[in-house]
C-alpha cells in the first residue's frame, strides 16, 4: 500500500514533544521524510525523524535556518514552533512581547519565504500554521501571545491569496485545550478540571487529534481548502 505522503519531506518547528511531536511522527506514519526542529543541540523528535537545532527567539538562527530550508525542496512545512508569557497588560514587557512576535510570526513568515518559491515551481505544496484559540478569542494576561496568533492567522490568508493558484494550499489549526505534560505540569488536576468544565465537549483534546488533521491539511485529500484557520477545541470558541 502507497501511503498518502509518499515520497514527499515535510519539515516540523517544535517537533520534539507535545503536538509538534504528534504531528511530526502522524506525519512520518503517513510515509512523509520529517525534519524536525528543537531549540537545543542534540535534541530529537520522534523515531525516524531528522533533527536541526535553531532557537528562533535568535535572529542569526533564524535566517541560518531560513537559508538551509529554502534549499531542501521542503513539500510541506507545519510552523508549530511558539513561546508564550502571561503577563497583565499594563505590565508588558517590550522585550518579551518582541521576543514572542519572533519566534511566533517572523519565524513562520521567513520560514514560509523560504519554501513557498520552491513549492510553486513544482505545482504542489501545503503549509500549515499552528496558531492558537487565543488567536480567535482572548482573555486576560494573553495580550502578547494573542497578538502573535492573531497576526499569525493574518500570515495564514495573506500567503494563501497568493499561493492558491500554484497548487499550493496555505492553511492553519487553533488548537484548545490540550492533554500535554507541559499543561498538566503547569495546571494540576485542579486546574484541568477547572478547564474541562467550560469546553462543551467536556475535555481536553488529545495531541493526536491536531495532528490528525494537520496531517490531512498536508496531504493530497486536501484539494481546496486555503487561507483557513481552524479551531479544534471541542467547541469552546463557539459558545
Amino acid at each position: 500500500m502507497i501511503l498518502p505522503l509518499t515520497g514527499k519531506l515535510a519539515v516540523v518547528t517544535g517537533g520534539t514533544r507535545g503536538i509538534g511531536a504528534a504531528i511530526a511522527a502522524r506525519l512520518l506514519a503517513d510515509g512523509a521524510r520529517v525534519l524536525v526542529t528543537g531549540t537545543r543541540p542534540g535534541g530529537q523528535g520522534p523515531q525516524g525523524a531528522d533533527y536541526f537545532a535553531a532557537d528562533f527567539a535568535d535572529p542569526d538562527q533564524l535566517e541560518g535556518f531560513a537559508t538551509q530550508l529554502a534549499g531542501l525542496g521542503a513539500d510541506i512545512l507545519v510552523n508549530n514552533a511558539g513561546i508564550n508569557k502571561v503577563q497583565p497588560f499594563a505590565e508588558i514587557d517590550p522585550a518579551d512581547f518582541a521576543r514572542i512576535q519572533q519566534v511566533n510570526v517572523t519565524a513562520p513568515l521567513r520560514l514560509m519565504q523560504a519554501v513557498l518559491p520552491g513549492m510553486r515551481a513544482k505545482g504542489w505544496g501545503r503549509v500549515v500554521n499552528v496558531g492558537s484559540i487565543w488567536g480567535v478569542v482572548s482573555k486576560a494576561g494573553r495580550g502578547s501571545y494573542s497578538a502573535a496568533k492573531f497576526a499569525l492567522d493574518g500570515l495564514t490568508a495573506a500567503a494563501a491569496a497568493e499561493v492558491a493558484a500554484d497548487g499550493v494550499l496555505v492553511n492553519g489549526v487553533a488548537p484548545g485545550f490540550i492533554d500535554t505534560e507541559l499543561t498538566r505540569s503547569v495546571l494540576g488536576e485542579a486546574g484541568i478540571q477547572e478547564l474541562v468544565a467550560q469546553v462543551p465537549a467536556r475535555r481536553l483534546g488529545r495531541p493526536d487529534e491536531i495532528a490528525a488533521f494537520v496531517a490531512w491539511l498536508a496531504g493530497p485529500d486536501n484539494s481546496f481548502i486555503s487561507g483557513q484557520t481552524i479551531a479544534i477545541d471541542g467547541g469552546f470558541t463557539r459558545v
